[in-house]
């Protein structure tokens, strides 16, 4: 391999002050470059994620870079962004700007063009806002305009890809993990003890932010159609709102479980820094959301030997193997997911095996030592 002379300055942007899984993503990358061949930089608003990138010696340039979708100074943002990054690119010779979210994107895409510099757009969504867009015309047009502008794309999933307008520039890379982070073998005791579950009865679990497309109603709906024939059951729903969203669906939620008479089988977690020791004390991990352009809790849960059950949608295909590693089922079918709960609940050493399963694939196919090989050769690629 050829090795430069000196660590080539790779400026990252990202637009979140707080942590979500693109920024998880993005400081498991900052943790596993070669230092010998690239010298990361982030430019990011202040808050936990610029925080968490200082504690690992990385150097962090404070730029806030607001929302711009419904903005009535757009243009004044967009400029003010677009020059913060264009100057600090310039002061530390940055050789590439890698964007890692779509607003990171629009703010990056005039900054690259005005410096000269390769812009590589990390698309981790399937449209430029959070969900579907009441105008797709406006997202196919961003999407065309950023496809336009940036040197190389990066997909987190096929799924993700087939919703970009620019497939010769597209490189599929999913998501990945640490695998030493991950111990199957940890003592989910603890946390059990801390929200009352006993220790010898199963436990379903979910992990996801507290937002609808997330799908923890379906996961309560879910519930109260398992509890019906196993009651001893009890329900973990891990995740709060760490970027502060407040639309009421939390408690949506909670009387949702109170209806369904769940009150006392059903616990919310609330954000947890570390989801490792809520995926220890389950027994069966479910995914019950939208269609996902990846969503990195599923390896995470296989990762802890954790069998994965899902909607057959988005890239949850592309991470969990039907019957091997754990269940797939139609999309938006809540009995389908409940039958296949129960399925695994009777046969625990199904699900023992579909979990050992699981972590064999992860260490296969979503490994962060392979992952920063193929990163490494398309940063190669740009220079």
């Amino acid at each position: 391999m050829k090795a430069f002379p000196n660590p080539s300055p790779i400026l990252f942007i990202d637009h979140a002050p707080a942590i979500g899984g693109a920024e998880q993503s993005l400081l498991l990358i900052l943790q596993h470059l070669d230092s010998t061949q690239w010298q990361p930089h982030l430019a990011c608003p202040d808050g936990r994620l610029a925080q968490t990138a200082q504690s690992l010696n990385v150097p962090v340039h404070i730029v806030p870079l607001p929302r711009l979708r419904r903005s009535r100074q757009f243009s004044r943002d967009w400029h003010v962004g677009s020059s913060a990054i264009s100057k600090l690119a310039r002061r530390i010779d940055a050789k590439i700007l890698h964007a890692n979210t779509v607003r990171a994107a629009i703010y990056t895409a005039p900054a690259a063009k005005t410096t000269r510099r390769p812009f590589l757009w990390h698309m981790r969504d399937f449209w430029l806002s959070e969900s579907r867009p009441n105008r797709l015309m406006a997202d196919t047009w961003g999407k065309r305009f950023l496809c336009l502008s940036a040197a190389q794309v990066i997909v987190n999933s096929q799924a993700t890809a087939c919703h970009l307008p620019c497939s010769g520039k597209i490189t599929v890379l999913p998501n990945a993990i640490d695998m030493a982070r991950f111990d199957p073998h940890m003592d989910g005791r603890t946390l059990r003890q801390q929200f009352n579950i006993p220790l010898n009865i199963p436990v379903v679990g979910m992990v996801g932010r507290l937002r609808p497309w997330k799908g923890q109603h379906r996961f309560i709906q879910m519930a109260a159609q398992v509890s019906q024939q196993m009651p001893e059951t009890r329900f973990l729903i891990v995740g709060g709102s760490p970027f502060g969203v407040a639309d009421g669906y939390a408690a949506e939620l909670r009387e949702l479980v109170n209806k369904a008479g769940l009150d006392t089988r059903l616990t919310f977690t609330g954000h947890l820094d570390d989801v490792r020791p809520a995926l220890a004390a389950i027994d069966v991990f479910v995914h019950p959301g939208d269609p996902e352009p990846f969503g990195l809790v599923n390896i995470e849960a296989m990762a802890m030997s954790k069998p994965v059950i899902a909607f057959a949608h988005g890239a949850l295909p592309e991470i969990v193997v039907d019957g091997e590693t754990g269940l797939l089922v139609p999309p938006d079918n809540v009995a389908g997911l409940a039958t296949a709960v129960l399925n695994l609940l009777r046969n625990p050493e199904k699900a023992r095996k579909m979990g050992e399963n699981g972590r064999n694939r992860v260490k296969t196919h979503f490994n962060i030592s392979h992952y920063m090989q193929k990163l490494d050769a398309i940063y190669r690629t740009l220079l």
